[in-house]
């Protein structure tokens, strides 16, 4: 099997991803802050770096590596524009210069939904510039963009459940009703394990119509 580093091992997501994959046999890394190892699911491999500085962990990246980008901001918010320029696009463009030093097989992306909003525009431009930068390093890609990800300690969102309702019947609002409809953390996992077991492609976006059939 592929080798398979991640960051943000430790976060909402991470963890379960990496548990989820130490169960089909995977090798994994993850990039973990300093004190945060023992965050990690057994079964995970730590490399201690900061994940701002390429130089620090592109050596422990293993050759032909899948590299997964799950880093980032914690609950986005609109009031998180700096954090978002500071750690979630600071970590990609890292991210990206490692991998490509480490001649990676393919990286995946969790990015956001595209259609464009008011309200999380700052997180929308941070994410569309991490997309760029990877691009510019001419590895394979994989963008997965969901809009929210429902799970334990993120729930508020079901209550906009009947206006999501609502809009879908209104022609106007339709389209982007569907475009930035929830999606739950089982799903993400399932479509981001489905990722890593397939071949790359040059360039995949997997949108939240998509990431909704993962069962």
């Amino acid at each position: 099997m592929t080798p398979v580093f991640i960051t943000g091992g430790t976060g909402y997501m991470g963890r379960r991803l990496i548990k989820k994959l130490v169960t089909q046999g995977y090798s994994i890394t993850a990039l973990v802050r300093p004190g945060s190892e023992r965050k990690l699911p057994q079964g995970a491999k730590a490399v201690v770096a900061n994940p701002f500085d390429a130089s620090q962990f592109q050596a422990y990246i293993p050759k032909g590596a899948v590299f997964v980008q799950l880093l980032g901001v914690a609950h986005p918010s609109p009031r998180k524009k700096e954090q978002f320029r500071r750690i979630d696009l600071a970590s990609v463009k890292a991210s990206a210069n490692a991998a490509a030093a480490a001649h990676v097989s393919h990286f995946i992306y969790v990015s956001v939904a595209r259609m464009e909003t008011r309200v999380m525009q700052d997180f929308q431009k941070v994410r569309k510039e991490g997309e760029n930068d990877l691009l510019s390093k001419g590895f394979p890609c994989t963008f997965i963009r969901p809009w929210y990800v429902l799970g334990p300690g993120h729930w508020w969102p079901l209550l906009l459940l009947p206006f999501y309702g609502i809009a879908r019947l209104i022609p106007a609002w339709r389209q982007k009703a569907k475009a930035l409809s929830l999606v739950t953390i089982n799903q993400m996992i399932q479509t981001l394990v489905h990722t890593i077991d397939s071949a790359p492609q040059h360039l995949r976006l997997i949108e939240v119509s998509e990431i909704k059939r993962c069962k």
